[in-house]
């Protein structure tokens, strides 16, 4: 039988990795199972790749005789592949495959394939969450509730929230996530901007404009979200002056990348009235500095919503991460082409 490693972690498990290889390849495969204690336990750099989890020794142990090995986290360095030559093939359930070595496996002839876009739903969801709860500030009457008190001035014209219905929504960038966003803000009513250079015009659909210039999201939104990739060019594209450029009391919701946004920026446009409120899941360096302005105006009541970057976590994105590998090594054995290939090679068919 061929082996492959099933290497879990406690949000992609090795047997929901093992159910999904044996409905691909039933019967054919021996699949043994390693589990990393992540996100219990934090991942990090291990020799030359990051946000691995566990060490080069127990998964060169675990691998040990396996063709292939399908994984979210396990640290594919360089000294991982050298100790086992029989290793033909990498298949990583992420869209960002930081724990591989790629260059690595091209030089070893190791192919690689991975899973983008396995939390785009689940980040998109997120984000009109974010959005709700900022909007009709859930999160202030959640907590006044929990303290056994009855806010009925929340009723009060200065108190209530808004409808996401009539209002004005900015996103910039439309790939797979923001293209969700913006149909969904769509359906519900809002007029939605967009500025992605990239996007198709077929892209766009009924109640979502493109806009040429970023200067119009900011200017004329109610509400802004972030979709951008991160890049040095994108880097803090929300920033003390787009923030100045905003709407008084408009709102700021980014779950795409901490970078994206200039944090200080923001502490100082809330504490100072402009910014009307903001919502995070991503932030410049996680786990955060809790002593930041941003958490102490939150604790001070201003309309500030913050998450610990978890947009991407549901049931269903674990479940097409695993299938999505255990595809990928399908295709692997049966000779066929890589659906996302990162390093490709040889087509021999195994089985």
């Amino acid at each position: 039988m061929i082996r492959v490693l099933a290497a879990g972690d406690r949000f992609i498990r090795a047997s929901l990795l093992r159910t999904e290889l044996d409905r691909v390849l039933p019967g054919v495969l021996e699949v043994p199972e390693i589990e990393f204690a992540w996100p219990d336990a934090p991942f990090g750099k291990v020799a030359e790749v990051d946000e691995a989890a566990g060490s080069e020794g127990e998964l060169i142990e675990a691998l040990h005789g396996a063709t292939a090995i399908v994984t979210q986290l396990a640290p594919m360095t360089a000294g991982v592949m050298d100790a086992l030559p029989e290793l033909r093939f990498i298949a990583v359930s992420r869209g960002g495959p930081t724990n591989v070595n790629i260059e690595a496996a091209r030089e070893r002839g190791i192919q690689v394939a991975n899973v983008p876009g396995r939390n785009g739903v689940a980040t998109a969801e997120m984000t009109i969450g974010l959005a709700l709860a900022l909007m009709r500030r859930i999160p202030s009457a959640h907590e006044s509730m929990m303290s056994r008190t009855w806010r009925g001035d929340l009723y009060r014209s200065d108190a209530v929230g808004r409808e996401i219905s009539g209002s004005v929504i900015g996103l910039l960038g439309a790939g797979a996530v923001g293209s969700h966003v913006a149909h969904s803000f769509a359906a519900m009513g809002a007029q939605v901007l967009v500025f992605d250079p990239y996007l198709p015009d077929s892209a766009l659909g009924q109640g979502v404009e493109r806009v040429d210039t970023v200067d119009e999201v900011f200017t004329r939104s109610d509400l802004v979200s972030v979709h951008a990739r991160l890049t040095p060019e994108t880097a803090h594209m929300v920033n003390a002056d787009t923030l100045g450029r905003m709407k008084p009391g408009a709102l700021l919701v980014n779950a795409a990348r901490g970078g994206l946004v200039d944090y200080d920026a923001v502490a100082a446009s809330l504490q100072g009235g402009h910014l009307g409120g903001a919502a995070f899941d991503v932030y410049p360096e996680e786990p955060v500095d809790f002593d930041h302005a941003l958490f102490r105006l939150a604790h001070e009541g201003k309309d500030v919503v913050v998450t610990p970057h978890i947009a991407g976590a549901s049931q269903e994105t674990a479940v097409r991460a695993a299938r999505g590998v255990a595809e990928e090594v399908g295709r692997f054995l049966r000779g066929e082409p890589a659906k996302n290939p990162l390093v490709e090679g040889p087509r021999t068919a195994i089985l």
